[in-house]
């Protein structure tokens, strides 16, 4: 650990897919709460190793598609039967056929809007994550397999927790200091 560097979490390496599921296993099993698995491609059965639950995202991108329905029909209708009536050809103040475009279009806006920030938010974006430190990392997108701990883990120690993920399974593990 060089002077100075606060460390920022651990990252140890995994031979396979196998290997880094039942590994996620273990660190879900041991307690920890902030960590993740890194891995070139999705790996079947890993929500369930790590102990995630089903996202709310879905029913957060629901809830603001009726709103935004609801929301462009009610502004509509008040435009154009309450606020400013005005007959044209006879039709009715209040025609839901022609309102359709624009309350589709609001209903997909306010899903759209929803999914990207509920999805960025849910998912605890970071501009400089402390993995990025670790030379061996940027073989996680071609052919390895990685587990971080985070310093901010109630249960993390610089000194166990390295120890932890070598009795685990893990080969070249690192602490992961800031730059």
């Amino acid at each position: 650990m060089g002077e100075n560097r606060k460390v920022q979490g651990a990252l140890a390496e995994f031979s396979n897919p196998s290997e880094i599921l039942h590994a996620a296993e273990k660190v879900r099993d041991a307690g920890f709460h902030e960590w993740d698995v890194h891995s070139p491609f999705p790996i079947h059965g890993m929500d369930d190793a790590m102990g995630e639950r089903p996202s709310p995202l879905g029913w957060m991108v629901s809830i603001a598609a009726l709103t935004g329905v609801t929301g462009g029909l009610a502004m509509q209708w008040w435009m154009n039967a309450v606020d400013y009536k005005l007959v044209i050809a006879g039709k009715a103040l209040f025609s839901y056929q022609a309102f359709f475009p624009v309350t589709f279009a609001m209903g997909v806006l306010l899903s759209v809007v929803t999914a990207v920030f509920g999805m960025l938010w849910l998912n605890k974006l970071r501009y400089h994550h402390p993995v990025f430190s670790s030379d061996n990392f940027e073989r996680s997108t071609d052919d390895a397999f990685f587990i971080s701990i985070l310093a901010e883990d109630k249960k993390f120690d610089p000194k166990k927790t390295p120890q932890f993920l070598e009795e685990i399974g893990g080969i070249n593990v690192e602490l992961l200091e800031d730059e």
